[in-house]
């Protein structure tokens, strides 16, 4: 069944006569005089605002666009419009009340925290110095026994959280959808839900059920900024995940009931030149039945003043962008753009891909082999984390860390996954000794400079480290969960093997929440909505593993101390990243050292196999930083020599 993309729907009258570029969607404008209401919506509607008791007409104040004016004070009012499909907050409702049904009148001005006026992001000269962490504010403190606030956003604030995070040494937090979604009712709080938050409800609000009352408009908003305040003055970046590719629903959502089928994309199927009776159906690019369309004018400005608003009232240091290749090219760039006018520094980046086939073609969209594109955004890498660990698409055949102790070469050969994992840790850029034709799945460089390209090996969406490991080695299964002490000593030594891949490549690095405490799911893949005792972070790990935080700590702070691992040019990897000849399945490398620096080569080696394995370097003195599983930036020994033994599953670094 053929589909033809329809990309001219209501664009080109409405291109031509709106200013898309002016409206600000500013659908509520208080002051204690009067509120102004404005509402984009089909000039054919009958558009009424409900404040309180009252009803409100609109009138047309333009083409698609209408107005109201109230007087008197009515801060603290409820509203909602009504297009004719049934009451709604809007498209840009700032305030919302419980379950996010209807939008509030507020003075936003009181919801800023004390010294509010004061925060200020924290410096990052360049995206290569950021250590992003991946959290869900649920997972990460509602099993925490002296959390006073577990599960919300308050917990950020507390002593234990930020000493945790501090001395771990990341200095970004990705935040899982923290807007108000539709999966979790916010009048059953106390009965457990669970979920991620991919379904958007009210894009410009928080998330009801992570503040401590939201029945009250104005304390999810407080409670929200007092967790940025925080996180900032411990030195903590925070990265907000916006779902700009689909909504909840279609029928529910308010983009369709402020202005039916313009904010969608659809589909022509089976048409009559195809012997078919034609007819639309809604494009379905976001696997969640439906798919934003970013390239009409008013879903573009859409998207660009809500990412300008969470920067500027909630002070947002960056943009995770879920299934970005699903958002058009152009309206990527121009949120870049606009962004660079407000701080260069602040960091978007998103899913390369689409969990379908969208209704613009591929070569117009945000996709990671159009990233050259897209010039100041970045996209994961999925060569290295399938070459790192396996296959998304199967959890049963392991990657590098195990094909050599299986037998098993399943999805890859060897030189594969070497050459995948190699392109990962050059940043994604072209460089001299990465075959192209061997990386999986892409076979051209896609990122122009390392600092597009983010290195992971886990996310919230796949089985995490320790489960996958467990699922696709066999030596490694587990027995009801549980694993023998020497499983438990592999599985530590591959986990941290993974990690030093990650985090000495020259990409972005990105880990998971909970992997530096050794973090598992019960081998549950896709978690989205299991309960807690799935998706939560056992805290008593830290103390059952201490090893495993340690080496985190360390590794943390030796991508910090070293700027082998961050330089941050593709001109600068090619001449100074050159891997060295290694034993089957070894990756190693030099680094030369960077100007004003102490030290002049790093050298990393890489071990998968569970033997020792020797590998020829350069002659000279070097002073050992990182061996069986172990660092210690101070030097653990020194030796003179043209050759290293490298332990088994660890890794080596060393400098002279």
């Amino acid at each position: 069944m053929k589909k033809i993309a329809i990309t001219t729907l209501l664009m080109t009258t409405l291109a031509t006569s709106i200013q898309a570029q002016d409206f600000k969607f500013d659908e509520m404008t208080y002051s204690p005089e009067q509120t102004v209401f404005k509402l984009f919506a089909p000039n054919n509607a009958k558009c009424i605002v409900k404040v309180g008791k009252k009803k409100v007409k609109m009138t047309k104040a333009g083409d698609c666009l209408w107005t109201a004016t109230v007087k008197g004070d009515l801060k603290g009012q409820p509203y909602v419009f009504n297009t004719g499909h049934g009451d709604t907050p809007g498209v840009f409702a700032k305030a919302v009340g419980t379950n996010g049904k209807e939008a509030y009148v507020l003075d936003l001005a009181t919801t800023n925290p004390a010294g509010w006026e004061k925060d200020k992001r924290p410096v990052c000269k360049s995206p290569v110095n950021l250590v992003v962490y991946e959290m869900h504010h649920r997972d990460f403190s509602i099993a925490r026994r002296d959390a006073k606030y577990p599960g919300k956003f308050l917990a950020l604030t507390e002593p234990w959280a930020i000493k945790h995070l501090k001395d771990l040494g990341v200095n970004a937090v990705h935040i899982l959808p923290s807007y108000d979604y539709g999966s979790v009712d916010e009048t059953r709080m106390n009965e457990p839900q669970y979920n991620w938050g991919y379904d958007p409800v009210n894009y410009n609000v928080p998330e009801g059920s992570y503040s401590t009352n939201p029945a009250d408009p104005a304390v999810r908003i407080r409670e929200f900024k007092q967790m940025v305040q925080a996180l900032h003055k411990a030195g903590i970046r925070v990265i907000l995940d916006v779902v700009y590719n689909h909504t909840y629903n279609i029928d529910n959502s308010n983009f369709q009931k402020t202005y039916p089928d313009y904010y969608y994309r659809k589909t022509i199927v089976s048409p009559p030149s195809q012997g078919g009776a034609g007819g639309e159906s809604y494009s379905n690019g976001s696997g969640c039945g439906n798919e934003t369309a970013s390239e009409k004018p008013m879903m573009r400005r859409f998207m660009m003043e809500s990412v300008k608003y969470w920067i500027n009232e909630y002070h947002i240091d960056g943009f995770r962008f879920d299934l970005m290749g699903c958002h058009d090219i152009e309206t990527m760039n121009q949120i870049r753009q606009m962004v660079n006018e407000i701080d260069p520094t602040i960091f978007i980046y998103g899913e390369g891909w689409s969990a379908g086939a969208c209704a613009l073609p591929n070569e117009q969209l945000g996709m990671k082999a159009n990233i050259s594109q897209m010039p100041g955004i970045a996209a994961f890498s999925d060569e290295i984390r399938d070459a790192l660990r396996g296959p998304f698409s199967d959890d049963t055949i392991s990657g590098w860390l195990g094909r050599l102790n299986t037998g098993k070469p399943g999805q890859f050969s060897g030189d594969v996954e070497v050459e995948s994992l190699k392109f990962g840790l050059v940043g994604c850029i072209q460089h001299p000794q990465v075959n192209m034709q061997k990386v999986n799945y892409s076979k051209t460089p896609w990122a122009l400079e390392p600092t597009q390209m983010i290195s992971y090996v886990s996310c919230h969406d796949d089985m995490c480290l320790v489960d996958r490991l467990s699922a696709s080695i066999p030596s490694l299964k587990s027995s009801n969960g549980k694993w023998s002490n020497s499983q438990m000593d592999e599985l530590i030594r591959l986990d941290l093997l993974a990690q030093t891949a990650v985090f000495t490549s020259q990409g972005v690095p990105f880990m998971l929440s909970g992997e530096e405490l050794l973090r598992n799911k019960k081998g549950v893949h896709n978690s989205f909505e299991s309960p807690d005792s799935i998706n939560q972070l056992d805290w008593q790990n830290k103390l059952r593993y201490p090893q495993v935080f340690e080496y985190y700590k360390n590794l943390i702070q030796l991508r910090k101390q070293y700027p082998h691992f961050r330089l941050g040019s593709a001109d600068e990897v090619r001449d100074k990243l050159h891997f060295l000849k290694a034993p089957t399945g070894v990756v190693a490398y030099r680094i030369a050292g960077a100007v004003g620096c102490a030290v002049n080569n790093v050298i990393v080696v890489l071990n998968p196999s569970r033997s020792e394995r020797t590998v020829t370097i350069p002659e000279g003195t070097y002073t050992v930083v990182c061996a069986s599983g172990v660092i210690d930036l101070d030097g653990l020994d020194t030796f003179t020599g043209s050759q290293v033994s490298v332990a088994p599953q660890t890794a080596l670094i060393i400098h002279d």
